[in-house]
């Protein structure tokens, strides 16, 4: 056994001391990612706090405040246009118990006059943009901002639209594939493998293995971001449906365990930009920016735009 002690623990040891000098100098073993854009400030649904959420009003709005990226998610009605929505099913956004994809293009009812922002229980916003955009106009009038569209359904013809929109537009390079579900984003890849593409919460939990067992400063990643909630507004400003967020220990755990300054830090050094979302108040943006995000992602494009600013300044 004494043997054995001796040949493992000096193993042990190197292997420790290398990945822990690899996971600070990443740059030894992986080439860093090059992306066409870099984004600070990001506009969660449009900055959906200052204007209905995902409307034009909203991203002409956000552009205005100097937002660097805009947050959307995309969905195909029944005749076959890509709409910008975050739900599939619009009763919470229009009143209607209906689905986008039961309705042609020209039945899409409005959005509410007044909508309750997500990310910050009991604050509401309206706005005289109430309809429903398509991504084509996002691409058209935004031909050089970088957009990040989260796929929430495997619906093949509804991601071959958005890749061929992408192209059309000559947006391969500023335009990211986002989505929770791994089998989603090898579609997606599959699809169009020149778009940069983020995390998915199979491919995250993976990463944080890689971290903790040492493994990751010596594993090749494709991913060009990470996008994650920032754990603190969950139950604060943000009340999820799912009972397990609800619970202050369980969350205090993932926060514990996922809001790591070493792993943004080595993510940042190999080009993987880190988001946060989503941060309403000050004190969440000063958070997220001090465990290591390289961008925040916002409701209110106007706040983040201050505060990014008054640091700036005092910098």
């Amino acid at each position: 056994m004494s043997s054995f002690l001796y040949f493992i623990l000096p193993a042990l040891g190197g292997y420790t001391l290398t990945s822990l000098y690899l996971l600070k100098n990443p740059q030894i073993l992986h080439r860093r990612k090059r992306t066409a854009f870099y984004s600070t400030h990001i506009s969660h649904r449009g900055g959906c706090g200052e204007r209905i959420e995902s409307t034009i009003e909203a991203f002409t709005h956000a552009v205005e405040q100097g937002t660097q990226m805009l947050e959307l998610d995309c969905h195909l009605t029944h005749d076959g246009h890509v709409v910008v929505s975050h739900d599939e099913n619009l009763l919470r956004q229009t009143g209607h118990d209906v689905t986008i994809s039961s309705l042609n293009l020209q039945d899409l009812p409005l959005y509410k006059e007044r909508m309750e922002v997500t990310f910050y229980t009991g604050r509401y916003i309206s706005g005289a943009d109430r309809t429903f955009a398509l991504l084509e106009d996002v691409f058209r009038k935004f031909p050089e901002m970088p957009v990040s569209i989260e796929i929430k359904e495997n619906n093949h013809q509804l991601i071959e639209k958005v890749s061929d929109l992408v192209r059309r537009y000559n947006r391969e390079e500023i335009t990211v594939w986002a989505t929770v579900n791994s089998t989603i984003m090898k579609e997606c890849r599959r699809t169009n493998g020149s778009m940069p593409y983020s995390f998915t919460m199979k491919r995250g939990a993976l990463l944080l293995l890689l971290f903790y067992s040492g493994l990751l400063p010596f594993v090749p990643l494709g991913e060009s971001l990470l996008q994650f909630y920032l754990l603190r507004i969950i139950n604060r400003t943000y009340i999820p449906e799912q009972g397990i967020l609800r619970n202050r220990l369980a969350v205090s755990f993932i926060e514990k365990v996922t809001m790591r300054k070493s792993l943004f830090r080595h993510l940042a050094a190999r080009g993987i930009q880190v988001h946060l979302f989503v941060c309403n108040e000050d004190e969440d943006i000063k958070a997220a920016l001090e465990v290591g995000a390289t961008g925040v992602m916002s409701d209110y494009p106007t706040l983040l735009s201050g505060y990014l600013r008054r640091n700036r300044s005092q910098d």
